[in-house]
């Protein structure tokens, strides 16, 4: 089966709204073995996306809409693809009620143009909005199908799971069964390494980049759940011996997750100091339910003073080697652990930009500290883009990953490590700033 993404709306083509709708169903779609041939974005204009939708049905088997559902004079959507799809529209009672109670509960009264809404296909069919005013629609026309949900994400992605996904599995005659292996690291090398498990028909295999990360998803199209399921697990460690332990986990929504159920399995708690990402760390690890049980303490030390006198950094050592350094990093992450009492420490502090940078310290240089026992651990990070919100996030992602392998007990990758008794020695403090100043 074939499909073209359709999404309505004159503020998507202004730019005013980031169209994340598509590429949502296009993983959707994908994962269901339909191949989607375009994506397109259509303003509110029914002559125009009356001409779009005839030329478009005629290439391709199903059209996905998201958009122009509303009650406004310019949400034509609905009547269009009707008339294309050879349909009319009738008025349904009973969503005109759901409606108006969904108005009456919020303390809002309904208008003579909300009735629109209620308009439903005569010989297609209505999909219930479980989460909104408008229903979906589904036209069909000698086999060629068109499928109408809202443009607000919330609702669509809620319609598409409940009603759209199930419809289509059953149009293909399969089960769909997939998995999602967090693997950290880049998407270039990763995918050099993996690049010949993604040619495979069945499952299939995408990779997805994120911040520090990626995602490498597997589908299996099978005939029951349990075939589907041992399919993908037999290709799944196909992955795991090719990348070993950098595939952390799987399904799971990011790496504090992961780091939230270790540190709750190994019986460790977890204290942060933060510089530059200003909480950014713990704000990740408190959004995981039941994070209190290992996360009880977090130190947002953006200045000098507070470092001193949250975490115990010593002035003298910010004076010689500079707040942004492996020394300052090194007490910053013993210091948030002693405070707070926990097993592991992690410390940020670097230049986030734009500006402030200087030879030795360019914006995006950031050093983390990551401490454990009688032992801890400097690692530098160097963001060569100079965009604040990307060098917080990688610095976030990176501490995060320190703070797993930590609680693996293993020693984390490409860090240096510094005797918890020679954090006051002169001697170790230089050969630790003189290693990451070679760098």
């Amino acid at each position: 089966m074939t499909a073209e993404i359709i999404s309505v709306g004159t503020e998507l083509l202004l730019g005013n709204i980031l169209n994340t709708n598509a590429q949502y169903l296009s993983r959707e779609l994908a994962e269901l073995g339909i191949t989607v041939q375009r994506e397109s974005t259509i303003g509110d204009n029914q002559g125009r996306l009356a001409d779009f939708v005839n030329e478009a049905k005629n290439r391709c088997d199903l059209l996905v809409f998201t958009g122009g559902l509303g009650p406004t004079a310019d949400d034509l959507t609905k009547e269009t693809v009707a008339a294309c799809y050879g349909d009319t529209l009738v008025f349904d009672e009973s969503e005109w009620e759901k409606i108006t109670g969904y108005f009456a509960r919020s303390g809002r009264v309904t208008t003579p143009n909300n009735r629109k809404q209620a308009m439903v296909p005569v010989k297609g069919r209505k999909i219930i909005n479980h989460h909104g005013t408008a229903p979906g629609a589904w036209f069909e026309q000698e086999g060629r199908c068109a499928v109408l949900m809202p443009g607000v994400p919330s609702e669509m992605k809620a319609m598409w799971n409940e009603s759209v996904r199930p419809l289509l599995m059953k149009r293909q005659n399969c089960t769909l069964h997939s998995v999602t292996l967090r693997v950290l690291g880049g998407e270039s090398s990763l995918e050099y390494q993996v690049r010949d498990l993604l040619e495979n028909a069945n499952p299939t295999a995408a990779i997805y980049c994120k911040t520090g990360e990626c995602e490498i998803r597997i589908t299996a199209r099978a005939a029951s759940d349990a075939e589907g399921e041992k399919m993908c697990r037999e290709y799944a460690k196909k992955f795991y011996d090719l990348l070993g332990d950098a595939v952390y986990d799987e399904d799971v929504a990011g790496l504090e997750e992961t780091l939230v159920r270790t540190l709750k399995e190994k019986g460790l708690t977890l204290s942060t100091a933060e510089s530059c990402t200003g909480g950014l760390i713990a704000q990740r690890i408190t959004s995981v339910p039941g994070s209190s049980e290992v996360f009880g303490y977090g130190f947002v030390t953006y200045w000098e003073a507070a470092k001193a006198r949250l975490v115990g950094v010593e002035p003298d050592v910010i004076a010689k080697y500079n707040v942004v350094s492996a020394p300052v990093a090194a007490q910053m992450a013993l210091g948030a652990a002693q405070a707070a009492g926990a097993e592991i420490g992690i410390s940020v502090t670097g230049v986030a930009g734009p500006t402030g940078g200087d030879a030795l310290r360019p914006v995006g240089t950031v050093y983390l500290g990551a401490a454990r026992g009688e032992t801890v651990y400097v690692k530098k990070l160097s963001v060569s883009r100079p965009d604040r919100a990307l060098v917080r996030a990688r610095a976030a992602q990176a501490a995060l990953e320190l703070a797993l392998r930590l609680a693996q007990g293993k020693v984390p990758a490409g860090t240096e490590p510094l005797a918890r008794d020679a954090q006051h020695s002169a001697e170790a403090l230089d050969k630790l700033n003189e290693v990451f100043l070679g760098h």
